[in-house]
């Protein structure tokens, strides 16, 4: 087995990534106070071909350096948006046809094996503060909340890994068809 050099792994550019279709996906940083975990936000954004990135409240803007030590590019590859209140955030993806779900400890969660997008779904989903998590007037707005399930003595994962596990998951679950169909044509050929 040999790694695969930089070269060899076919990566997009920034143009090519601005062009290439996406993920019908929209993250919400609801006052994240770290520019670590904002910059792996976007960094797993740009791997799973988020849409966008609204930034919200605390939460810091590119360009900023310590936000490019863990994005390394990604914050100018992910189109993003400041808004000065979360709350606006989500009223505006409402409007626009969004169904907007806080990933958040509530009552009446789904637990995120349980949560099935629906084709064509439009969907945004609000990551909250490192400390407070999304705020009660920001899970008031939401459609639902996703709750990732946990089975040890913490009930919490650090925002960027949190980031990680979902995007992951609803990426994989919204583009199952297109992955099917690749898997037949494997089978085919």
């Amino acid at each position: 087995m040999r790694k695969l050099r930089n070269s060899e792994l076919n990566r997009l550019t920034v143009d090519e990534f601005k062009e290439k279709s996406k993920t019908p996906l929209i993250v919400v940083l609801d006052n994240i106070r770290s520019c670590n975990n904002i910059g792996s936000v976007f960094r797993t954004s740009d791997a799973f071909l988020i849409e966008k990135i609204y930034l919200c409240g605390i939460t810091a803007t590119p360009p900023n350096k310590e936000i490019h030590k863990t994005a390394l590019d990604a914050e100018k590859s992910v189109e993003w948006k400041y808004l000065e209140k979360t709350e606006d955030a989500v009223t505006e993806l409402k409007n626009a046809g969004f169904n907007v779900y806080a990933i958040e400890q509530v009552e009446n969660s789904i637990s995120l094996p349980d949560f099935k997008p629906e084709a064509n779904e439009k969907l945004a989903i609000v990551f909250g503060n490192e400390v407070k998590g999304v705020q009660q007037k920001v899970v008031n707005l939401c459609d639902g909340s996703i709750e990732i399930p946990q089975f040890g003595t913490k009930h919490s994962f650090n925002v960027s890994v949190s980031a990680g596990i979902i995007l992951w998951d609803l990426f994989q679950k919204m583009n199952e068809e297109k992955n099917a169909g690749k898997l037949r044509l494997t089978k085919l050929i």
